[in-house]
């Protein structure tokens, strides 16, 4: 399988350009419980250029009908990221993080229900963008949250 390097400031520029309006090109999922992964998943898209269409545990979206849990869903998306061996994105859990990768948070402290894509790291402050509460280069300690984590993505599989 041919490796690539994930194109952070591709994903970032993504973030940028579309943190406070939709791409029409994809569904808007506000209504039907937030557009919060769906919008990291686009920017990690751009960044990655490839999607998994594997039908059980891949990470694809092809209509607001047919797309992976993985690309809307939290839980969905951290276990993709972080299990995946075959086409797509790699990453793991790390505090080494780089622009473009992932942070989730637990507002109760059990279950991950926010996904954000960290668009500016400045010594120890983490700035990041995201839908649902829409934003762009908000400081991560601005949220009200019990629990975070972060994904480190580490190379990109082409097939």
């Amino acid at each position: 399988m041919k490796v690539q390097k994930y194109d952070r400031e591709k994903a970032v520029e993504y973030a940028r350009k579309w943190a406070y309006k939709r791409n029409p090109k994809y569904y808007n999922f506000d209504e039907i419980g937030g557009d919060c992964t769906n919008f990291v998943s686009q920017c990690i898209y751009e960044g990655s250029g490839v999607m998994n269409y594997n039908k059980t545990y891949g990470w694809y979206y092809i209509n607001g009908n047919n797309k992976s849990p993985s690309w809307t869903g939290v839980e969905f998306l951290y276990n993709f990221l972080t299990t995946n061996k075959g086409v797509g994105p790699i990453g793991e859990v790390s505090n080494k993080l780089e622009i473009g990768d992932i942070v989730q948070l637990s507002f109760d402290g059990e279950k991950f229900t926010h996904t954000l894509i960290i668009v500016g790291i400045e010594g120890e402050k983490i700035y990041v963008s995201s839908h649902t509460f829409d934003s762009y280069g908000r400081d991560i300690n601005s949220y009200q949250y019990q629990k975070i984590r972060y994904i480190h993505i580490k190379e990109v599989h082409k097939g």
